[in-house]
């Protein structure tokens, strides 16, 4: 039965049963064997066939889907039985953004395989979104409001923003008693609308609207936003996850950690997840993964945890 759902499956991707028969080295018939068996199995017509052209029925449609999740189970079964004999090893590829694999995802990397000495890791970083099906990648890290879809997902972290400037800042331009006065300053914000996205927006301020600060330093880059406040540009609203290296060598100062800390967040602040693929055949060391990815982040991640926290050097604020 899984031969016949695994030619189903990839008859109804190519659409032709001769295409299927060449890649798969076999002869037409075959090929229409397996399907005939398979529908008389399920006791419905799962192609509608003429000499020009081989469509999915309705009932092909709807069948699809569910093909595909016998096939993941069986996939997962197997794998998850293999692992308890051997051990998990062989390849894992992960993709992550760019700036949040450096920081954060590396690091997990690294003990994840000093945990399991049998596993390899081939780490992506990019900022685009990337197709686990098209690239083969068994686990993805995204950040942003995740879509509905057939991936298996895990939060790690919600995002959390901090509003902070680098002491040399401070000491030239005083230090901004409250939310409001941010509009007297120079503060670093997206270069364009988009890239703005939820920054400079407070719980229970401006009607949780974005506040129209403003500063001579404009980017759409996180890293390009963080090196300028470390430079002195201005204040920077970003999330904790970017800053906390800094914040906690007091490189850069917390301006509001008890407003930022207690605030409840913004029913729109994205998130953090690890997602993948159901079925895939490394499903077992992609669930090891998740699991150790979001034991190394934290309950609460320890990013958030620097507000409760004085810097390491104590830099006057």
């Amino acid at each position: 039965m899984l031969d016949f759902l695994e030619t189903f499956l990839a008859v109804a991707a190519a659409g032709s049963f001769s295409l299927v028969a060449r890649r798969q080295n076999v002869a037409v018939s075959s090929i229409t064997r397996k399907i005939d068996a398979l529908e008389s199995e399920m006791g419905s017509r799962l192609f509608h066939r003429s000499s020009r052209r081989l469509v999915l029925t309705d009932a092909g449609e709807q069948f699809v889907p569910r093909a595909r999740n016998v096939i993941a189970e069986l996939a997962e079964a197997k794998e998850a039985i293999l692992a308890q004999d051997a051990g998990p090893r062989g390849l894992l590829s992960v993709t992550a953004p760019t700036v949040f694999g450096r920081q954060h995802v590396l690091s997990a990397v690294a003990s994840f395989l000093h945990r399991y000495p049998d596993i390899e890791v081939d780490l992506h970083l990019t900022d685009q979104i990337v197709d686990l099906t098209e690239q083969r990648m068994d686990v993805a890290v995204r950040i942003g409001l995740l879509p509905d879809s057939d991936l298996y997902a895990t939060q790690l972290a919600q995002v959390r923003l901090v509003t902070c400037a680098s002491p040399a800042y401070l000491a030239h331009a005083g230090r901004p008693a409250s939310v409001a006065d941010l509009l007297s300053h120079q503060c670093i914000t997206g270069a364009t609308p988009a890239a703005q996205g939820i920054a400079w927006r407070y719980p229970g301020v401006n009607r949780n609207q974005p506040l129209p600060v403003q500063g001579r330093f404009r980017s759409d880059d996180k890293d390009a936003m963080l090196q300028a406040a470390l430079k002195g540009l201005g204040v920077l609203h970003i999330a904790t996850w970017v800053a906390c290296n800094h914040l906690r060598s007091g490189e850069l100062v917390a301006l509001f950690p008890q407003q930022e800390r207690t605030a409840p967040a913004l029913p729109d602040m994205p998130c953090i997840h690890a997602v993948r693929l159901p079925g895939r055949s490394h499903a077992t060391k992609a669930r090891l993964f998740m699991d150790h990815l979001r034991a190394e982040i934290g309950a609460e991640p320890w990013w958030d945890r620097l507000l409760h926290e004085p810097a390491v050097s104590g830099a006057a604020a």
